[in-house]
């Protein structure tokens, strides 16, 4: 069985402040894109019966036993001890540590995919309870659909939103951005407006109201990536901005129109009808 696991977007992102557990709580407007992984699983009938991981695609950094499948897979096994083993193979598209969410998307696919395999029956509730406990972003792609997004990221309030008549451009310079060094370099504050008020306002204002905390830090650090933001404007974008923590760039562009960015061959591009 084989599903796609999407990217997703930040439309703003504010950090209100620190918590007493040591993560933050924030605001956020989450939006999925059409940059997709896949992940198949097979049940594995080794005499062993060891759960097994393979990938391809971009490489995947770090041990494999952090990888979002794996750690999805242990989780449901620990409550439901008669899962089968299964042998998993993600093939990656989105770029990992980039602020797409890629590893979160894969992560709560997985907890679908094996409700649905093995007729597992969980609720919406009891799935999102796990991908809460998987990572911050990951309670998004259980629901998958736009959502204000306000706590660590898990609490969602699904918000229609038509950018149908939009493309979105979406560029990723290879710049690794650490997510802990990007909040340690905040200012935690509120926003004098919530971002759910300015989703809802005409997106040509949105330029002027809509922020994300974490680019002025990594803006500083890493001017090529300010550079991209840069060159979305000057090449006709409506609204820019960096996702996440970074380091991707997102443009939304008219539907119809041309879009030329003069970026460096190496550079991740894709443009995608909304």
């Amino acid at each position: 069985m084989v599903v796609f696991p999407n990217a997703k977007i930040n439309l703003g992102l504010n950090i209100i402040r620190k918590r007493a557990d040591g993560f933050h709580d924030l605001e956020t407007f989450f939006y999925p894109v059409a940059i997709r992984d896949a992940l198949e699983i097979i049940k594995n009938d080794d005499t062993n019966g060891d759960v097994r991981i393979s990938c391809s695609g971009i490489p995947i950094s770090g041990k494999t036993e952090d990888n979002s499948c794996l750690k999805a897979y242990k989780l449901l096994k620990k409550d439901i001890p008669q899962l089968p083993a299964v042998k998993i193979h993600l093939h990656k598209i989105i770029p990992a540590g980039s602020g797409l969410g890629g590893g979160s998307a894969d992560g709560a696919f997985m907890l679908k995919l094996l409700d649905q395999k093995f007729g597992l029956k969980l609720s919406t509730e009891q799935l999102l309870d796990y991908a809460s406990r998987l990572g911050s972003d990951c309670p998004f792609f259980i629901i998958n659909r736009p959502c204000f997004a306000t706590g660590r990221g898990e609490f969602l309030e699904p918000i229609s939103l038509d950018l149908s008549t939009h493309k979105f451009v979406i560029v990723n310079p290879g710049i690794h951005v650490s997510t802990i060094e990007a909040f340690s370099l905040l200012k935690p504050s509120s926003a004098s407006k919530s971002i759910k008020a300015i989703i809802r306002q005409p997106i040509e204002t949105w330029k002027k109201e809509l922020k994300n905390d974490f680019e002025g830090p990594v803006f500083r650090k890493f001017p090529a990536i300010e550079t991209i933001k840069a060159k979305m404007y000057e090449s006709g974008a409506i609204y820019s901005s960096m996702t996440g923590s970074g380091s991707t760039v997102y443009g939304i562009f008219d539907k119809e129109f041309e879009v030329n960015l003069d970026l460096p061959p190496n550079y991740f591009v894709k443009e995608l009808i909304s």
